[in-house]
């Protein structure tokens, strides 16, 4: 009698073919750092979202960045203004991720497929024009200090919740 040897892992399975296109857009400010947007260009890649605005003149950093970079479309604007006025025409839903009086949490919130993510500075979130712009305003629950989670973090787990609600595009 001979013990069966148990199946190997394959590292990276085939990548997940979606139905149909993804309708979310990351709306990202003139962040401080390049590691935040090359992290969220990696991120927008993995998820198969196609478009990011991106404002100021940070560089992305193809090391970090990865094959997201060849995947997705970094459109550069000025400010985020216009931009969420044009994707509003468009028919996206604006959803801020900040945390407000007025927020709701993330997983009590329903995302509507064509939806625009707006990411907060990563140290001074959105400001209030930008706030006075969106439909809904979302936020992580933090139960300890500091008194939120990292940018890149916390757009990695609003962008899994609308994964996890559009699972295929």
């Amino acid at each position: 009698m001979t013990e069966e040897q148990p199946p190997e892992h394959l590292r990276h399975k085939p990548l997940t073919t979606l139905s149909r296109p993804r309708e979310l857009v990351l709306a990202c400010p003139a962040f401080k750092s390049k590691v935040n947007l090359s992290r969220i260009v990696r991120l927008a890649g993995c998820a198969s979202v196609k478009k990011i605005v991106a404002c100021g003149t940070a560089k992305i950093d193809s090391t970090i960045a990865r094959d997201g970079i060849g995947h997705v479309v970094i459109e550069r604007r000025r400010t985020l203004v216009p931009v969420l006025k044009a994707l509003r025409k468009e028919g996206y839903r604006i959803v801020g991720l900040e945390q407000t009086d007025r927020s709701e949490v993330i997983y009590e919130y329903e995302y509507q497929r064509r939806t625009a993510l707006v990411i907060g500075h990563e140290r001074h979130g959105m400001n209030a024009e930008e706030l006075a712009l969106v439909d809904d305003v979302i936020e992580i629950p933090v139960y300890g200090m500091p008194h939120s989670y990292n940018v890149v973090t916390a757009t990695t787990m609003a962008v899994y919740e609308y994964l996890r609600q559009f699972p295929q595009g």
